[in-house]
């Protein structure tokens, strides 16, 4: 069964790996057997208007950090089935990732969405129920959600955005890295500034960890 893993937030050093990638979904682990030497493909979805320097930058740091190879996918509509008015007017991000993950093209391995628009999703506690306030956490803002393992994610740069470029372009690199980890396998991470790190509903995580994964996190899908 797919978890989801998200990246949340209340308000609106690149490292080279020598090491191959585990095989995260089953999928990839299948090839994997067939060639030891298969190197994963990961497309780029844009999600409605996508700045192509914000694409170029992802798709450099995900080959920079995880060695895969990038494909930058024609630009599909927001679709109206995710749209969503429960607290504001935004897109709901489970609905974009299940539409993303059922229609992966054959040639690919994982599948990134990428939008400019708000998205958001329910945030449970570890019972599975909404958290409380249920009112505030019914529609959470949120910064991606990926699946745990799996073959998809989705990102939006909506809460990402600061005066400042480099900030700015900096969070967008450790949102991409941090979502494609988890469909990798990889859960959230107690070490302090892992980019694996959870966000706990502030994007002063994100600002304060480093874009690079921490030994434990790097040991688990390395071979």
């Amino acid at each position: 069964m797919k978890k989801l893993f998200l990246l949340s937030v209340i308000t609106g050093i690149v490292v080279l790996l020598s090491c191959s990638v585990s095989d995260g979904p089953e999928g990839v682990r299948e090839k994997r057997l067939e060639d030891p030497d298969y190197i994963a493909k990961v497309g780029l979805q844009p999600i409605g208007k996508f700045e192509k320097t914000y694409l170029d930058t992802i798709k450099k740091v995900i080959e920079d950090i995880y060695g895969l190879k990038v494909f930058i996918l024609p630009e599909m509509a927001l679709p109206k089935s995710a749209y969503t008015t429960v607290r504001f007017p935004r897109y709901r991000a489970d609905s974009l990732l299940h539409i993303l993950d059922r229609e992966i093209p054959d040639s690919l391995d994982f599948i990134m969405g990428l939008t400019s628009v708000d998205i958001s999703t329910t945030k449970t506690d570890k019972d599975g129920n909404i958290k409380k306030p249920e009112s505030k956490y019914i529609d959470f803002g949120i910064f991606g959600l990926g699946y745990c393992p799996g073959n998809a994610t989705v990102i939006s740069v909506f809460r990402l955005e600061n005066k400042n470029r480099k900030i700015f372009f900096e969070r967008i690199k450790k949102v991409c890295v941090h979502e494609l980890g988890h469909n990798f396998g990889l859960p959230h991470c107690p070490t302090i500034t892992c980019v694996m790190e959870d966000a706990k509903e502030t994007i002063k995580t994100i600002d304060n960890e480093e874009l690079r994964l921490c030994e434990k996190c790097l040991a688990k899908i390395s071979k």
